[in-house]
């Protein structure tokens, strides 16, 4: 018999994992995503009500549903002291409980990713002799802990010493068969390694997991915080946003279209197009000057990085649904200010005569066979831990989060050839690069994966 039962929705845009934990027609959602219908359809459905509304710390990389939840159910939060959070909520601290059903949660204040942050161990009291779980928020993921320089207040040495003591004095102080459920998987910006796995244990994390087996605080500091990636510029707003507490995304305003000539006059005036289709149906003709963030990836997660969460922003979409959906995501990280979409795409395009703009593609085979006859630069927009697996020889290395401020590293009168892993991010690197006035650039397809495969294979020479 299930006594306590937990619901794992995952939200791939945001390698964000949030949870309904039920016990006898009662539930406690912890960190919820913004858009909170699918907690109230799946109560519905399971005939359950949402009395309690957990928050293991104010999130920087996505906007909560924690205030529209409550006005909704009537449910309670709670967020960790000392966090300033302007709404109503309960201030947990240490050892605090909440009990439904046959289930007990109990507090642990695990400070280091933020300064509020807790976990919550979840005791099945039907099934003593079950393992606890623990959902540790952004403190603990599977592979990986969670970033150390959140705080205005603390330096990131600071944070990851108060992470280490959270870890080892509280966390792997629990049973080594309990479950661990973070709020984040593989993607995430708020860690480096995390695995794709959704659940793990305490003694698998102990064994494997990089940061705990470093054997002292010291080691684990420098760890942590040596060579740490830049901080994404919207992350501190996204805090603030969930401070006071975001409104209902049904007061998000209908899109409007924008017939094409309307679209190039606010272009004019400072507002971005933002192509959401495949990368090919990009590459063979867009809007000039747009930038390409395809909805089929972490599109949400990059548009925050790429324009900021205040760009006035024209979407560019497949048809009405792939629009609304593209505002939607854009929500979920609080970016709100969408003016509209290209009316009927870029076939309306076509149609009033105006311009359009392309990228060249280009294969592994061509590129190793164009670089032997031609000056061409490459150009590596994946992260640092991803140059573990290879990297093109000659290749220029700058991350897609830093390549806008550091374009100008680049020479304009060079072709310029640009990959990622697989395709994605340099498909975008390539728009930004376009926008900024580089003219001879071009997408490698298949990325460093389609080239690490042709190497391997011998389809190129060893002066390719």
């Amino acid at each position: 018999m299930e006594l306590v039962r937990i619901e794992r929705f995952y939200l791939g845009c945001l390698a964000h994992a949030s949870y309904a934990v039920v016990s006898e027609g009662v539930a406690a959602i912890i960190d919820p995503q913004r858009d909170v219908d699918l907690y109230l359809a799946a109560a519905a459905q399971g005939g359950w009500r949402i009395e309690h509304i957990i928050e293991t710390h104010l999130h920087a990389d996505f906007v909560s549903g924690h205030l529209e939840l409550p006005e909704r159910t009537g449910a309670r939060i709670y967020l960790g002291a000392g966090s300033g959070a302007d709404f109503p909520h309960h201030a947990v601290e240490d050892g605090d409980e909440i009990r439904f059903g046959c289930c007990r949660m109990r507090f642990l204040q695990t400070p280091g990713h933020t300064l509020e942050s807790v976990c919550v161990v979840m005791t099945d009291e039907g099934q003593p002799d079950r393992p606890p779980t623990v959902f540790t928020g952004d403190t603990l993921f599977v592979g990986d802990v969670g970033r150390p320089d959140l705080s205005p207040t603390h330096t990131p040495q600071q944070l990851a010493a108060m992470l280490y003591r959270s870890l080892h004095e509280k966390l792997l102080t629990l049973p080594e068969a309990t479950e661990i459920f973070p709020a984040h998987g593989a993607g995430s910006l708020c860690g480096r390694q995390m695995s794709s796995e959704s659940s793990s244990t305490i003694g698998k994390q102990r064994q494997s997991n990089y940061a705990l087996l470093a054997r002292t605080e010291e080691e684990f500091v420098s760890l942590l915080t040596d060579n740490l990636p830049a901080r994404p510029e919207y992350f501190a707003r996204e805090v603030d946003l969930n401070r006071r507490g975001a409104a209902p995304l049904a007061q998000l305003p209908p899109l409007v279209p924008l017939p094409p000539r309307e679209v190039l006059r606010r272009q004019e005036q400072g507002a971005v197009v933002v192509d959401t289709r495949p990368a090919m149906e990009f590459a063979v003709a867009h809007v000039p000057g747009s930038i390409h963030i395809a909805l089929t990836g972490q599109y949400a997660s990059w548009a925050a990085r790429v324009l900021g969460l205040d760009t006035r922003i024209i979407i560019t979409g497949e048809d009405a649904e792939h629009v609304r959906e593209s505002q939607v995501r854009l929500a979920r990280v609080g970016i709100e200010n969408v003016a509209g979409y290209v009316e009927d795409g870029v076939a309306g395009w076509i149609q009033s005569g105006l311009e359009l703009d392309y990228i060249p593609q280009i294969t592994v085979q061509d590129f190793a066979e164009l670089r032997q006859k031609e000056d061409v630069r490459v150009l590596d927009v994946r992260e640092g831990g991803e140059l573990s697996t290879g990297v093109i020889d000659g290749s220029i290395w700058i991350p897609l989060g830093e390549l806008q401020a550091r374009a100008g590293e680049l020479e304009r009168d060079k072709l310029v050839v640009v990959h990622c892993k697989g395709g994605y991010r340099s498909s975008i690197a390539t728009s930004l690069l376009r926008r900024a006035g580089f003219r001879d650039v071009a997408n490698l397809t298949g990325g460093f994966d389609a080239w690490q495969i042709a190497w391997n294979s011998g389809a190129m020479s060893a002066t390719a």
